[in-house]
């Protein structure tokens, strides 16, 4: 089976690739097809994230294993596409370089059979150029309800230590 994805820059103008990849294919093969497509070296670290309908941030597929984390962290290589992807679960979020945040939606649009004489991975249509630098973004932050107790929300200023009740000569 092919995978067909389309791969948009988060940005205001458009600008997206559109893609074909075996569904065999790992992650980290999506991840070098879409750095191609769009003219990055692959130099810099990146991650795939799952998505739901509203593009919110789900599980990571990391490049590399950090061994920081508790959990046992799913990395790219090692990820195929068709165990994590199917016709329910057709988003994914990719974060290029993290110092600059390049950010895209990469939907998967169809599933199809491969055609006879196409080398795979293959690059079907491309729109739009990459801008010079990564698209600025906001995240969005959750909204705290008023009556949720803060335990940070006090009173104090922390530059004035004058109020503060302790023993300078402590030690």
């Amino acid at each position: 089976m092919i995978y067909r994805f389309r791969a948009i820059l988060d940005t205001e103008e458009d600008v997206y690739r559109d893609l074909e990849i075996e569904a065999t294919a790992t992650l980290e093969d999506l991840h070098n097809s879409i750095n191609q497509s769009f003219g990055f070296d692959g130099a810099e670290v990146a991650a795939f994230y799952l998505s739901d309908d509203t593009w919110m941030q789900g599980e990571e597929f990391a490049q590399f294993d950090m061994g920081e984390g508790e959990g046992s962290l799913r990395i790219m290589n090692e990820t195929t596409l068709d165990s994590i992807l199917d016709e329910k679960q057709t988003r994914l979020l990719y974060v290029y370089d993290f110092l600059n945040m390049w950010r895209f939606l990469v939907e998967l649009a169809e599933i199809a059979e491969p055609e006879d004489g196409v080398t795979y991975p293959n690059l079907m249509y491309v729109h739009g150029q990459i801008p010079d630098q990564a698209p600025h973004f906001e995240m969005e932050a959750q909204e705290k309800d008023e009556d949720e107790d803060d335990e940070f929300n006090d009173d104090y200023d922390v530059d004035d230590f004058d109020d503060l009740n302790f023993d300078e000569n402590w030690n």
